[in-house]
C-alpha cells in the first residue's frame, strides 16, 4: 500500500500508508443512484481541484502539512455487481481500522457508506452514527432492492440498533420513514440546531460521521444527484464540522454525493474539496 509515483493525491496528503495516521480513499460507485448519476466522478474532480485550496484551515487552525495522511487513491470496483463492490469496500475499510488508523472515505453515492460504517462497528461495537443529510435514507427497500442509497441508514440500523443513530438536516423522505424514525433514531428535521448538544452527549463514545452533501441547499450546491430545496448554507456546514472537534473518539467519516457534471461552474466541487480538508483535519489527533 505504498504510494506509487505519478498518481494524483489530495493536496497535503502525500505520506505513505505506513507513516499515516489517517487514510483518505475514494469510492467511484453510483450503481443504485435513482435520479441523476455521476457521483463516481467525484473523487477525481476533488483531487484535481484540491490544489486550488490552501493546506491550512483558518476555521480549525490546523494544517494538512502538519498531519500524517495517506491518499490511497480510488478502489477498483466491478461494474454491475453491487454486493461484490460493497464487500471490497468493507475489506479495505476493515484493514485500515485494524492497522490502527482512521479513515475518510469520499463517495460515490450514499450506499457506499454502508460497508465503511459496518467495518467501524465491527472494530468499535459501541459505535454511534452522526448522519447529516437532506434525506432520511430509512426505506426498507427501494423498488424491492434492500441495498440502495435510499436505504443505507436503515441497513446501518440493522446492526447498530436503536438509540445509536443521530440524523440532522433531514427534509425529505416517505411518511413511513419519518414515523419509523420516531421509534428508532434521533431525527432533527430541517436544521442542525441540536447537533452541538448531541455531540456533547456523544463526546466520549466512538463515533462515525457521514455527510451527504445534498444537505446543502441546491441554490448553493447544485452538483448532486438528488437536489432538495430548503437546505442549509455552507457556513452552517462549516460550523457543524467545527463542533465535531469536541468528539474525543471520532474513528472514521465519509463525505458523499458530489456529482460534478451537474455544476459546470465548479462551485460544488470547491465546497466538496473544502469539506474534505476540514474533515481530514477533524480526524487528525
Amino acid at each position: 500500500m505504498n504510494k506509487q509515483l505519478n498518481i494524483s493525491t489530495f493536496i497535503g496528503c502525500e505520506k505513505t500508508y505506513e507513516e499515516a495516521n489517517v487514510v483518505l480513499f475514494g469510492i467511484p460507485f453510483d450503481g443504485t443512484t435513482s435520479f441523476r448519476p455521476g457521483t463516481r466522478f467525484a473523487m477525481q474532480a476533488i483531487r484535481t481541484d484540491s490544489f486550488g485550496l490552501e493546506t491550512y484551515s483558518p476555521y480549525l487552525d490546523k494544517d494538512l502539512e502538519d498531519a500524517s495522511i495517506y491518499d490511497g487513491g480510488d478502489l477498483e470496483l466491478p461494474f454491475g455487481n453491487t454486493k461484490k463492490a460493497l464487500e471490497l469496500i468493507h475489506e479495505y475499510s476493515q484493514k485500515v481500522l485494524n492497522d490502527g488508523k482512521k479513515f475518510l472515505m469520499v463517495g460515490g453515492e450514499h450506499l457506499v457508506s454502508l460497508p465503511t460504517i459496518q467495518a467501524a462497528y465491527e472494530k468499535y461495537p459501541n459505535l454511534r452514527l452522526i448522519h447529516i443529510d437532506a434525506h432520511t435514507d430509512l426505506r426498507d427497500d427501494y423498488l424491492g432492492e434492500k441495498l440502495s442509497h435510499a436505504s443505507v441508514i436503515r441497513r446501518s440500523h440493522d446492526f447498530l440498533g436503536n438509540g445509536r443513530i443521530f440524523q440532522f438536516g433531514i427534509r425529505s423522505g416517505m411518511r413511513e420513514e419519518f414515523e419509523w424514525a420516531k421509534k428508532h433514531t434521533y431525527l432533527e428535521p430541517f436544521s442542525l440546531n441540536t447537533l452541538k448538544e448531541k455531540i456533547l452527549e456523544l463526546k466520549d463514545e466512538p463515533v462515525y460521521v457521514t455527510i451527504d452533501l445534498d444537505v446543502l441547499d441546491p441554490g448553493v450546491f447544485p452538483g448532486t444527484g438528488t437536489p432538495e430545496p430548503g437546505g442549509i448554507t455552507y457556513r452552517e456546514l462549516l460550523d457543524a464540522i467545527k463542533q465535531l472537534q469536541k468528539l474525543n473518539n471520532l474513528v472514521a467519516a465519509d463525505v458523499v454525493e458530489l456529482s460534478p457534471p451537474y455544476d459546470s461552474s465548479g462551485a460544488s466541487t470547491a465546497m466538496a474539496c473544502k469539506t474534505v480538508r476540514e474533515m481530514l483535519l477533524t480526524l487528525v489527533d
